[in-house]
């Protein structure tokens, strides 16, 4: 057990690392927000389980499980504990999320509004980053570097 969380927080002190998953936090954080707490113009838990729910055909327990790791997820990159574990969330969730609604729109996401849907490229971005992690830790300044230490 011992052996197994070492392996979660150790990470390479690297800077580049700790802006990748800055950058990944970052820039999930919004998202996770919207679902969670319906801030930046999102509609908060209630109907963000609803409208995955029923209008998406979700089970509830994706639907859930999406909304906890965008919001916690993002927040634990941002400070960088146990990245790798949440950098594989999000690895799952956007391949996922590739799969079920996006790669029958193509690659480019639908900047000018012309498509269906989103494409799947902001996703291949978020993956890319979230490997980056899962492989390399969290970098210099993150309390998964202050873990490993002990």
């Amino acid at each position: 057990m011992k052996n197994s969380f070492k392996k979660l927080v150790t990470t390479h002190p690297n800077s580049g690392y700790s802006i990748a998953r800055l950058t990944l936090g970052l820039v999930l954080f919004p998202h996770g927000a919207q679902k969670l707490l319906g801030l930046f113009g999102g509609y908060g838990y209630s109907a963000t389980i609803e409208m995955f729910t029923t209008q998406m055909g979700l089970p509830s327990v994706v639907a859930f499980s999406v909304i906890i790791i965008e919001f916690f997820g993002a927040v634990a990159l941002i400070i960088g504990l146990f990245s790798r574990f949440w950098a594989l969330s999000f690895v799952g969730m956007f391949l996922g999320i590739i799969f079920t609604t996006q790669l029958e729109h193509g690659f480019f996401m639908n900047w000018f509004g012309n498509q269906a849907g989103e494409g799947y490229e902001y996703s291949l971005l978020v993956i890319g980053l979230a490997l980056t992690i899962l492989v390399n830790g969290s970098g210099k300044w993150s309390i998964d570097s202050k873990l490993s230490k002990k």
